[in-house]
């Protein structure tokens, strides 16, 4: 068994532990970068922000890229997984309500 699909293999209502804290890592690691990107637009977002919009940026490109994975797959079922949907939601609101636009 490679190294990864035994890291994929611990789960958490059927989504892999290893895919949640990968994305927060790298999420938490680029924060800075993107933040400083998006100030440039005249965008100020923190750090947190990015991290409660983990979530629903990884849905988001994994639709945008045809790749649909077990959460993305419960996301966009119509018929239910309405906690997750809500779960999402709650990320959004979290996640935008700190971003402010900078006029210089």
């Amino acid at each position: 068994m490679a190294t990864i699909e035994f890291l994929r293999q611990f789960r958490i209502g059927g989504y892999a532990i290893f895919d949640f804290v990968a994305s927060f890592v790298v999420i938490y690691l680029l924060a800075p970068l993107l933040s400083k990107l998006f100030l440039k637009i005249k965008l100020q977002i923190p750090k947190k922000s990015w991290v409660f919009l983990t979530l629903p940026i990884g849905i988001l490109t994994h639709l945008l890229v045809g790749s649909i994975t077990p959460m993305t797959k419960n996301f966009i079922d119509l018929n239910g997984h309405y906690i997750l949907k809500l779960v999402m939601l709650a990320l959004i609101i979290f996640g935008i309500k700190d971003i402010r636009v900078v006029k210089k």
